[in-house]
């Protein structure tokens, strides 16, 4: 977990796991997208490429961004005063279409509770 301090106004970036070496391993053009769209999270704003994340409940959001034909997410959650935590970030390769691969969301799944119980303890 790697915490990004922020100034007064702005909420601190917690990011769970591996996800922001992951975000790092997507082209820049896609990290300027994410980092502005997890930029408005911190300061209480929904950028337009924030969608709710379905399954996980009010409060957290995947931000989808194209480029060329590759589709790359990173999915962050508001749902804990004080804090954005991003809890995953990845190249949608989903075998299935449209729907997102078993892994990614159970992955999601798995960060949440384990952000809910970083949220408990600080």
């Amino acid at each position: 977990m790697v915490r990004i301090p922020a100034d007064e106004d702005e909420k601190p970036l917690i990011w769970m796991g591996t996800s922001l070496d992951d975000l790092k391993e997507f082209p820049d053009p896609v990290q300027d997208d994410i980092g502005a769209a997890l930029s408005a999270a911190q300061f209480g704003h929904k950028a337009p490429s924030a969608k709710p994340w379905q399954g996980e409940g009010p409060g957290v959001f995947e931000i989808v961004d194209d480029l060329r034909t590759d589709t790359y997410r990173a999915v962050y959650t508001v749902r804990f005063p004080g804090a954005v935590y991003v809890l995953h970030a990845f190249q949608k390769k989903s075998r299935s279409g449209r729907r997102t691969d078993r892994q990614d969301v159970q992955m999601i799944t798995r960060r949440l509770k384990e952000a809910q119980r970083h949220y408990e303890q600080e």
